[in-house]
């Protein structure tokens, strides 16, 4: 984990983050306007109901968004790595938080005060292009990812959600295995199926060859075939 140091150069400083599109002295205001907080894994960045007091910003971990739903069951809405906008919805809606945020594994976020964010952040016309390209192309997912989770059978929606897990986190040095291990629950909250048919076409998937399990490690064996079942769905 990156200390409270390192954490703030690599968000002032790594071109894909959006303060990377700060004025050097923007930059020097920013610090004063800032809290880095480290959160473990399974605690929760903000909560369902809760009322935003800034913009958040993933430096190092992964989180998920998730909506609870009828009886409890969660629904994973989107995830967040590292450079990623966390609850900036709410804040710029000026509504309450609509989702909840956790921590997938010990993470590193930065807190920027509501003030800063209104009256320095968004009159940098770069970084307002950047989050309304954002906001635009979290709308285009969110619509095609409600089609996916209506229409689609079993199959679809795992290998789906597998397929965002490769393209959002990537693979480990093998080439092969995804870059985040996920429980079987949080997969089958991610692809809007119970626990155990999440297991059961996991097992299946390892069967076919598409798929191998190791634990919480799963490596992608046959990405074309992969993307073959999410299409016909």
């Amino acid at each position: 984990m990156l200390s409270h140091e390192m954490g703030i150069k690599e968000m002032l400083e790594n071109p894909k983050s959006v303060f990377s599109l700060l004025t050097p002295e923007e930059k020097e205001l920013l610090l004063k306007h800032i809290t880095l907080t480290n959160f473990k894994k399974n605690e929760f960045i903000y909560k369902e109901g809760d009322k935003p007091t800034g913009f958040s910003f993933l430096i190092e971990g992964k989180i998920k968004i998730f909506k609870e739903g009828v009886g409890g069951r969660e629904q994973i809405i989107r995830m967040t790595k590292p450079n990623g906008f966390i609850g900036y919805r709410a804040l710029l809606a000026e509504e309450i938080h609509i989702a909840s945020a956790v921590a997938l594994e010990d993470s590193l976020a930065c807190h920027v005060d509501s003030g800063f964010f209104f009256n320095h952040m968004l009159k940098n016309s770069d970084i307002t292009a950047k989050l309304l390209r954002k906001l635009a192309r979290e709308l285009g997912f969110s619509n095609s990812r409600t089609v996916t989770l209506t229409q689609k059978h079993i199959r679809g929606r795992l290998a789906e959600s597998l397929l965002l897990l490769k393209e959002k986190y990537g693979f480990e040095n093998d080439g092969a295995t995804l870059k985040v291990f996920l429980s079987r629950e949080d997969i089958a909250n991610l692809s809007n199926m119970t626990t155990s048919n999440a297991i059961r076409t996991l097992s299946t998937f390892a069967g076919e060859r598409v798929i191998a399990i190791d634990g919480r490690k799963i490596r992608i064996l046959d990405s074309q075939k992969l993307e073959r079942i999410s299409k016909l769905g």
